[in-house]
């Protein structure tokens, strides 16, 4: 009794039964429409969402939150590089390393990213030495010219701890006749496997007092890895390091990255690709909202009368609108509402789904040695749920107005002519 008269009426329509059925049959599937519109939506972008994290974690396993390094040539006191950003309270680690693109051959030749490193320090800013499932990350002593690979890279040469490869760099020395390709043979000494395919084939890694021999650069290095406490402060603290170590040698530059930028084109692609399964699931929702527009208009038609004795009770057009607006916006919020507690739930317990579904049917629908993986990955983000909410109850008040709109302007002696 306490309500304006719009929303007690558009409340009463809503629970009241209508003399045809089929408008609530309409209103039905509306709801129903939208609910699974929201749900596939959230389930969806939690799915996309935590398959673009795995695959961001794995990466980082292996990869730097930020290097600096020099601009076109060794970085020379990397020490002093070292000393200064373990000051930085948001550096977790820090390391020298050395990268060269080289051709690694036995069986088979592949190209390689070769990666120098001291083993004693690399525990600091990945993983690989948890990574091994053959070997030692100790193993790779100087002057031992031992190399630990992929596990994949070590499969297509057809190798295995205990043989030899034999590494090809793209650095040219001079001879008396003329540029010789330098090359070196290591034995393989470990076999890692970090379950990103990047680095399972692509990636070897040596000790960095070997490389430094092999490419002549002295005690000079290619730059420092670092890796943060919080990865989103990657570029900053990078940055930062940076102008400190410019500070200290005016004459010389760095070169500052993080991981976003080392891997732009990865991310750029998950999130283009994340953007557009939205928009498509969108539709699902807007099926809803049409169905909503539909639902509408035959209760308008269906109501006729009442509309007409309400406007000669002194209810104004305006009043009119907004009883038809309530209605049809509590079928959009109810709609909404289901439809974001079923994608909560389902995401919830979609990998308990999954194993039910494979063991019911006798299939693994996602097989570990494919795609790495022993579950359904999900990131339920706040944001994303939000965002689709919000955009479902949108497309549901704007799927009233035209039918609001249509009964505002019907006419009370046209109505009541044949009733």
């Amino acid at each position: 009794m306490f309500k304006p008269v719009p929303v007690a009426i558009g409340l009463r329509y809503l629970r009241a039964k209508r003399r045809n059925g089929f408008i609530s049959f309409i209103s039905l599937a509306s709801i129903l429409g939208i609910a699974l519109g929201v749900t596939a939506l959230i389930t969806t972008l939690a799915v996309m969402s935590g398959f673009q994290r795995e695959i961001r974690d794995r990466m980082l396993q292996m990869a730097a939150h930020a290097t600096v390094s020099g601009y076109g040539e060794p970085l020379q006191d990397w020490q002093r590089a070292v000393k200064v950003a373990l000051e930085d309270k948001r550096v977790e680690g820090a390391a020298p390393y050395i990268e060269k693109i080289s051709l690694i051959l036995s069986a088979n030749s592949q190209p390689a990213m070769l990666r120098g490193v001291v083993p004693a320090q690399e525990d600091k800013v990945s993983v690989l030495g948890q990574k091994l499932v053959q070997g030692k990350l100790a193993d790779l002593q100087p002057g031992s010219f031992r190399i630990v690979l992929g596990r994949e890279l070590a499969m297509w040469l057809g190798v295995s701890v205990g043989d030899d490869v034999l590494v090809a760099l793209d650095d040219f020395r001079s001879s008396p006749v003329g540029g010789v390709q330098t090359m070196k043979r290591f034995k393989v000494s470990g076999i890692f496997e970090a379950g990103y395919n990047e680095f399972d084939k692509g990636l070897a890694v040596v000790n960095l007092q070997d490389l430094q021999r092999l490419l002549r650069m002295g005690d000079g290095v290619t730059g420092v890895r670092l890796k943060m406490h919080d990865m989103d402060q990657a570029f900053d603290v990078a940055r930062d390091l940076a102008t400190k170590l410019q500070a200290g040698d005016p004459r010389s530059g760095f070169r500052v990255s993080d991981w976003t930028q080392d891997n732009a084109n990865l991310f750029r692609a998950l999130k283009m690709e994340k953007t557009v399964m939205a928009i498509l699931l969108s539709l699902i929702v807007a099926m809803g909202a049409f169905n909503l527009v539909s639902s509408q208009v035959m209760l308008v038609t269906d109501k006729q009368a009442d509309i007409a004795i309400l406007r000669t009770l002194g209810l104004t057009p305006r009043q009119v609108m907004q009883v038809f607006m309530v209605q049809g916006s509590l079928i959009g919020i109810i709609g909404t509402v289901s439809g974001v507690l079923g994608g909560i739930l389902l995401t919830l317990n979609l990998d308990r789904i999954l194993q039910g579904i494979e063991r019911l049917f006798g299939v693994q629908l996602l097989p570990e040695d494919v795609y790495y993986i022993t579950g359904l990955p999900t990131d339920l983000q706040a944001s994303d749920v939000g965002t689709i909410a919000c955009v479902a109850l949108v497309m549901a008040f704007l799927a009233t107005l035209y039918p609001a709109w249509r009964a505002a302007r019907t006419a009370p002696a046209e109505a009541l002519r044949y009733e």
